[in-house]
């Protein structure tokens, strides 16, 4: 139906010029002189009509020649579409039989691999284990050895401490005997000057009486404060020994935790199971055991997901996690966080 219109409507405007033109020639090109008859123009009209007609009609044919022309192309055109499409789907057919034979492989090779890693994660983790004990040998010797060294100097520093108390106390009383024997000689030239001066002896003796005051008042001022000081020392020395034997104690307490922690570490390391995507990689645990090591609940603070999962893995597949039978030792580490590493 387009074609049909397409061709009409040029037709009918050329028809419809043609023959205004015709009309025109009927009546006269010249308005300003008398129309000549029409019978001269008749038949060059028809001609030139039926010449315009045939000019219409091949203009018609070379348009439905392009029609099919554009027509054809088209076709081609889809065709060489089709045959390119075809070929690329077997090319892709050919390229995911490639990447499937390619998949095999690789999981092979895979499985392969993870075998190969599980013989060495076992070789290593025997010469951890032989590792973590000869480390944690040698800990406790350096600990133990430590403590006593700082016994040792709590020790000589109390006995300082008290001869330097014994020292002062002693000190004291020489100086008091010195003041008495200063006072005894005051006192006898008191008395000698009293016999010697008769006249003077009641003046004399307020004298001797209110000296005699305050030297027996600074005496026992004196006796008081070296006993107070002497207390003091003592008081000191006692102290100090408390605070030497708290701080031993709380090494003591420190190394028992450090201890256990090293061993619950290694609990979770034997149970650990890695990949090379973990190393150098971390997760934060935090662990709640009870008394027995039953492990209550844990719970990632952050870290590596991977290695969180791990860490979760193991510690749920432990079970228990080893406790200091010390009360005081559980009460600290009932509650820990750990920082869990992949060793490889």
């Amino acid at each position: 139906m387009a074609d049909n219109t397409d061709v009409t409507l040029p037709l009918s405007i050329s028809a419809g010029i043609h023959i205004g033109v015709i009309v025109i020639l009927a009546l006269g090109v010249d308005f300003s002189h008398k129309p000549e008859p029409m019978q001269q123009v008749s038949a060059p009209a028809v001609q030139a009509v039926m010449v315009d007609q045939q000019k219409v009609a091949n203009q018609v044919e070379k348009l439905k020649q392009e029609k099919r022309d554009t027509e054809r192309r088209e076709h081609e055109r889809q065709a060489e579409l089709e045959r390119k499409a075809q070929e690329a789907t077997k090319a892709r057919e050919r390229e995911q039989a490639q990447i499937k034979q390619l998949e095999q492989e690789r999981k092979q090779q895979e499985v392969e691999t993870q075998k190969a890693n599980e013989a060495t994660k076992l070789a290593q983790v025997k010469q951890q284990q032989e590792k973590a004990k000869a480390v944690q040998a040698e800990t406790d010797r350096k600990l133990k050895e430590q403590e006593r060294k700082v016994s040792e100097e709590a020790t000589q520093k109390a006995v300082e401490k008290r001869q330097v108390a014994e020292a002062a106390a002693a000190k004291a009383e020489t100086d008091r005997k010195l003041k008495e024997d200063a006072e005894r000689k005051k006192k006898a030239e008191a008395e000698r000057k009293q016999k010697e001066d008769a006249a003077n002896k009641l003046k004399d003796e307020a004298e001797r009486k209110q000296k005699a005051e305050a030297a027996r008042k600074q005496k026992a001022d004196a006796e008081a404060k070296a006993r107070a000081q002497q207390e003091q020392e003592m008081a000191d020395a006692l102290a100090a020994e408390q605070t030497a034997l708290s701080q031993t104690m709380s090494k003591q307490v420190q190394s028992e935790m450090g201890k256990y922690q090293a061993m619950i570490k290694s609990t979770i390391q034997r149970n650990l199971v890695v990949d090379e995507s973990m190393r150098g990689k971390t997760c934060t645990v935090s662990v709640r055991l009870a008394s027995d090591g039953f492990v209550i609940s844990s719970q990632t603070q952050g870290g590596d997901p991977n290695v969180c999962r791990a860490a979760k893995a193991a510690i749920l597949k432990a079970g228990k996690l080893p406790v200091s039978p010390d009360p005081a030792v559980y009460n600290l580490m009932k509650e820990i966080n750990l920082i869990v590493e992949p060793t490889f």
